[in-house]
Order: C-alpha cells, then structure tokens, then sequence
C-alpha cells in the first residue's frame, strides 16, 4: 500500500507512516532530528521506555516523576519523545481473543465436515498444545463413527481403549454402558429404536403438564383418545 493509504487505514499522520516505514531497526524509531544527540532527556529515556512499557502512558505524570529525578526540560520534551512509544503501541497487533469452553467442546463434537476453515485452525492450534485434548477428540469422533455407521461390534474396542489412555469423564462414561452393554450394542447396530414410543410418552406428560397436575388416569385417557381422533 502506498504512505497514504496506510495513513488512512491506520488513522496516523504520513509523515509518521513514512518515518515506521523506512526506518531499518527499533532504535531509528526511538530518535528523531529534534532528539539527536545528547539532550536534557537522554539520561532519562531509559526510565521514560519502562515506565512505558510497565502501562504509565500519561506524559504528565511521567515528566513529574522524572523532574523529581533532576529533570530540568519541558513536559513538551517529553511527551515529543513519548509519541513514537504511542505510534508503536497502537500499531502493534492485538492478541486474538481465547475461544470459549463452550465453543471447543462444539469444535469436539461437531462432525467434521461441519467445521469452517478459521475455525479448524483454531482447534489445530489447540490440540498442538494439548495431548490430552488430541486423544480426547479420537475418543468422541469414534464413538461417533460407531453411532453413525452403526458399527455396534466395535464398541467393546473403543471403551477398552479409553480404559487405557481416555480421560476420567470418558471412562466413567464407559462403565454406565457396561450395566447394559447387550442393550447398548444393540442400540448401536440395530435399526430399531425406541424414538416413537418416547414421542408419545413426552405428548402425555405435555396433556398432564396442561392439566396442571389435577386431573385423574380417566381424563388424561379420555384426553389422549380425543387427540387420537
């Protein structure tokens, strides 16, 4: 981009642009022509840069602080120096924001395919710092694999391989499904399923939610022949 179109899209004056965009190191930055050479300033410029840094950007109590230290230069001195240290820190780029626990676990359990492209970096990066994370997201996309393809037979595999590596959650997550493991296998490799026998149990629970409690089994069969009809 050109000097004045960065000018524009940053909001700095060109003639600061230009100064960031020739300069060949962080100390051309630092000096100007006015600043050349050895001033009032320089032996305080190394206090000026940490206060700085440690987040104490008011060029009024900084010029204070180093008066009190022998200072004998203008507050103008100072806050000249202090502006390339603010042109620096405004164009510094921000950290992105960390995602949520709430957005991670959607990246864990979503299929795949499902994940945009900023998104899929952003889990890629996650997992690069968390082993334990990696081997997590194995865990739940194979046992999504098993519910999805209906590969019931495998299931004593998975659970046997999170009893070796899976976290705490996964594996007390396993030995529920051991209380029932033949309804589960069949659960997860058959065709049946008790989907149409729960819609009709919530709809009787919703008429007896209606009634608010106070309705005897002859009205709440009389009701549920009614809807049938």
């Amino acid at each position: 981009m050109s000097i004045t179109e960065i000018g524009r899209r940053l909001r700095l004056d060109r003639r600061t642009v230009r100064r960031f965009a020739r300069a060949t190191d962080v100390d051309e930055l630092m000096t100007t022509a006015r600043t050349a050479g050895r001033t009032l300033i320089t032996g305080f410029e190394p206090y000026l840069r940490e206060r700085f840094a440690a987040g104490c950007t008011d060029g009024a109590r900084l010029t204070r602080e180093i008066t009190e230290r022998g200072y004998r230069g203008s507050d103008k001195t100072v806050r000249r120096f202090l502006q390339p240290l603010r042109d620096a820190l405004r164009m510094h780029p921000t950290q992105p924001t960390a995602p949520r626990v709430r957005q991670v676990t959607g990246w864990l359990t979503c299929r795949p395919d499902n994940l945009t492209d900023k998104d899929e970096i952003r889990l890629d990066a996650i997992l690069e710092r968390s082993p334990a994370l990696t081997t997590l997201r194995g865990h739940v996309r194979g046992f999504a694999e098993i519910m999805t393809e209906r590969r019931g037979h495998d299931l004593t595999d998975w659970m046997a391989d999170v009893d070796a590596t899976g976290a705490p959650a996964l594996r007390s997550f396993t030995t529920g499904l051991r209380r029932d493991l033949d309804a589960v296998t069949a659960g997860l490799t058959l065709e049946h399923n008790s989907g149409p026998v729960e819609g009709h149990v919530n709809r009787i629970k919703m008429l007896k939610r209606q009634m608010y409690g106070r309705a005897n089994l002859d009205l709440l069969r009389k009701r549920v022949i009614h809807l049938e009809s």
